[in-house]
């Protein structure tokens, strides 16, 4: 079946580590941290979509996790899934990429195919990963080392859709990369779709969530000027998602989070202003206006205390849900922590209640264990996120004021975003 190395075990390379296993592959682990690494060989997961029996699972099939990159020596594929992130300039942070690259190129041996998963603006495969792994292992792409892009399409917390059942796409910079990395993804999941190259996968995957940004940004921008017109926007969607063709549903909230909508996009934004020399605007106005939520949120906090005559320096307000989606501990830019630190910046007393997150990464920011009881003592509380484990009904009927961002609550004290 073949031996595999993935290189970053974090929430897109574990499952797929998970995966490989699954199907009877020879799969090692590959990270720069000892923690991740002496965990997951300890049989302890770290991320929300596997549990330790799954971890244990993986290690009973041969999985190991190591911090030497000589373990691509014996691999015939490695798959690179590390963190592409944001720069303080705002511009895409490869850094991470690069490393990785370095560290595995000299242990390359003629034959492998190496790809990379992490998500990136259209032309890093060739133009950033290929010359580093050509330099530093002596071989050349296309006829000793196969290269390959395949943009990853994890996304944690769905029930329904994992790497198994959802198409992957592939790009190669060569025919015969393409069909290596068609065969290799053909053992995993269920369908395949081949690129012509490696720039159109990778653009792909910013089309994607590029996609996603633009559209919740319009449902932000009109909830806000609906509650202007007092227009109830929330039953505005249900009306319009009744259309069986030219519409999806998109819902407004706090702003967006995760790794992939608020960063993604500036890859795509970026590449065409460092190329083109003009600015891609759709991505530009959407990031406004979704990064203005949080603020946006906070004012209608404002507003609504005010209408009880109440300031918000010294108010509590209890916030529930502070991850970047329902049902999982990720908070990576989560816009819970910039409505956070914008109403302790007012002189708030933030209390929090999310049962996947013991310790926030706020600071002043209280932890609530009982939302019911928490919402009965603080002078407002707002619903972020809708995590299964909340009686909303209950914790609303508890509150003094319930300000609901997810458009599920009812009652006479309840106000929607």
């Amino acid at each position: 079946m073949g031996s595999v190395v993935v290189v970053g075990l974090g929430y897109v390379g574990v499952p797929l580590a998970e995966l490989a296993v699954s199907r009877g592959l020879e799969v090692t682990g590959l990270d720069t941290s000892d923690r991740i690494v002496t965990g997951l060989n300890a049989g302890v997961s770290h991320i929300d979509d596997l549990g330790d029996e799954d971890v244990a699972e993986m290690l009973a099939g041969g999985f190991r996790a190591s911090s030497d990159p000589a373990v691509v020596a014996t691999a015939d594929t490695v798959v690179i899934c590390v963190p592409t992130p944001l720069d303080p300039a705002g511009g895409p942070d490869l850094s991470m990429v690069r490393a990785a690259a370095r560290s595995i190129a000299p242990h390359l041996t003629s034959g492998t195919l190496v790809v990379l998963e992490s998500t990136t603006y259209p032309g890093t495969t060739e133009e950033v990963l290929r010359p580093i792994l050509e330099e530093l292992s002596g071989l050349t792409v296309g006829s000793g080392l196969a290269l390959a892009f395949s943009p990853e399409r994890v996304d944690p917390g769905n029930p329904e859709f994992g790497i198994a059942n959802t198409p992957k796409v592939v790009g190669g910079t060569t025919e015969e990369c393409a069909r290596r990395a068609e065969e290799f993804y053909s053992q995993l999941t269920s369908q395949v779709v081949v690129a012509r190259g490696t720039r159109e996968a990778e653009m792909s995957k910013l089309l994607e969530n590029t996609y996603r940004q633009v559209n919740i940004a319009l449902v932000n921008e009109m909830v806000r000027f609906s509650h202007e017109l007092s227009i109830d926007f929330w039953d505005v969607i249900r009306l319009a998602r009744t259309k069986p063709f030219g519409f999806q549903a998109f819902y407004p909230g706090p702003g967006v989070g995760g790794h992939c909508i608020p960063i993604d996009p500036n890859y795509l934004s970026h590449r065409v202003e460092e190329q083109l020399g003009y600015p891609f605007r759709f991505v530009e106005l959407a990031q406004e206006i979704n990064s203005g939520m949080p603020r946006y949120v906070a004012q209608r906090i404002q507003s609504l205390l005010n209408d009880r005559s109440l300031p918000v320096r010294g108010s509590g307000v209890l916030l529930l849900g502070v991850t970047y989606k329902p049902d999982i501990a990720d908070q990576r830019e989560s816009p819970a922590i910039p409505l956070a630190q914008v109403l302790l910046g007012m002189g708030a007393r933030v209390s929090y209640a999310d049962p996947h997150v013991p310790a926030w990464v706020v600071d002043g920011a209280v932890r609530a264990d009982d939302p019911v009881s928490a919402a009965a003592e603080a002078d407002i509380t707002v619903l972020l996120q809708q995590h299964r484990a909340f009686d909303v009904d209950a914790i609303a009927a508890a509150a003094h004021c319930f300000f609901d961002l997810r458009g599920v609550a009812t009652g006479p004290g309840v106000e929607r975003l």
